[in-house]
């Protein structure tokens, strides 16, 4: 098989650099490992920043048209006192939420939407196992399909196989590591219909918990410390059942649903990034070339903003042939600077937040002076809520459109 561009992962950065390529008539195909996009840890938020990009794309209406919850105002309780982290009602925005939807519901939009385009082919059951090479220059993937391997030839090789990248390790990029103080613990609880709650955070001496109102469930996200997972699971699942249902008194009558630790997922948190995102023949975005922390919620957001840019780039000189390196390495320049800064105030929060929270003792915890500040003057709140919500520098659609 014989392509130009050949995608290596379905999710956001993966299926969005499809549809963009697809769209300007670039012969591609996406690889997706599994037989569908159900992943249940995978990341729901749905920035405006995203938002805007599906408006550009004319498939807005189609995208909000799915089942989702809309978030303005970001709300926490910090010990005994209430916090207002962020009002996205304040961004002079078209799309001022951020929306909740499953994120295997935006995938599939995606992949639906796409199929118009005679260029684009989606290959699910379909997994990379191994470079294709021609001296230094990586000419395509080794694949195991449900008929067997096969070799995919490309002009260009785009590995978005998320923060575990098989084909970063195979290419041989290093990665930077910034390091994060913890891990998160995901798990489901029922919701009764009218119970409705603002929280989005509550911190507690030594405890940190994130809760998502999804319509007819709760999304829940235990934060522990930094590789203590077993510790926490050697304390029983009642234990940590307790501790959550005293930190949000409305989650008690949904916790029956939790009814061993196979219902509860280890999110493994790490921040990193690639120092350098290329060989000839081979580009990283996304998770594959920086992960991010869970923080804001932001890095479905920052994997389409690297999709897009990369279609911008390059998908007219796609027409031609495989970019040169520095050509590929455009994007990079082009998308560091958020990923970093973004990476920058994600250690912040967790420095200034997590580490405060999840630091062991019973003393009374009072929110961080700026979470103080931000809380009591309305127009801090809109400066937050820009960096959550829209972020550093945000991309828009110019790549070209196949009459």
């Amino acid at each position: 098989m014989k392509v130009r561009c050949c995608i290596v992962g379905g999710g956001p950065a993966g299926m969005m650099l499809g549809y963009l390529l697809g769209r300007a008539g670039i012969d591609v195909v996406v690889l997706e490992k599994h037989a569908d996009f159900f992943r249940d840890f995978r990341g729901d938020t749905v920035h405006p920043s995203t938002l805007q990009v599906m408006d550009e794309l004319g498939l807005i209406d189609g995208v909000l048209k799915l089942p989702h919850q809309r978030l303005q105002r970001m709300e926490g309780k910090f010990g005994d006192e209430t916090v207002r982290i962020a009002d996205l009602s304040r961004l002079s925005v078209k799309y001022p939420f951020i929306a909740f939807m499953p994120q295997w519901d935006f995938l599939n939009f995606l992949r639906e939407a796409g199929k118009r385009f005679i260029s684009l082919k989606v290959m699910m059951s379909t997994e990379a196992i191994d470079l294709l090479r021609d001296g230094e220059r990586v000419t395509g993937v080794k694949a195991r399909t449900p008929d067997g391997v096969i070799d995919i030839e490309a002009d260009l090789t785009i590995a978005c196989d998320g923060r575990h990248s098989l084909v970063r390790e195979r290419a041989g990029l290093a990665i930077e590591e910034i390091g994060a103080p913890m891990d998160v613990l995901w798990f489901r609880a029922g919701k009764r219909a009218g119970d409705n709650e603002s929280l989005f955070a509550r911190v507690d001496p030594g405890k940190m918990m994130v809760t998502f109102d999804r319509g007819d469930y709760w999304q829940c996200a235990f934060v522990i410390p930094k590789g203590e997972y077993e510790a926490v699971k050697a304390r029983g699942l009642p234990a940590l059942l307790e501790d959550v249902g005293r930190m949000a008194p409305i989650l008690k009558p949904g916790l029956s649903e939790v009814k061993s630790w196979d219902d509860v997922k280890l999110l493994t948190v790490a921040i990193n990034r690639l120092k350098r995102w290329t060989l000839p023949g081979l580009l990283c975005i996304g998770d594959a070339a920086h992960a991010m922390s869970p923080m804001g919620g932001v890095g479905v957001n920052l994997a389409v903003q690297d999709a897009v840019a990369t279609a911008n780039l390059l998908a007219a000189k796609l027409e031609h042939g495989c970019p040169s390196e520095d050509e590929l390495d455009a994007v990079r320049r082009r998308r560091e600077f958020p990923v970093k800064m973004t990476q920058r105030m994600q250690v912040i929060a967790q420095d200034t937040i997590v580490s405060a929270a999840l630091r062991p003792g019973n003393q009374p915890l009072r929110p961080p002076l700026v979470m103080r500040l931000v809380t009591a003057i309305p127009w801090l709140q809109g400066i937050t809520a820009r960096f959550v919500g829209v972020g550093v520098r945000p991309e828009h659609v110019q790549s070209p459109i196949q009459p």
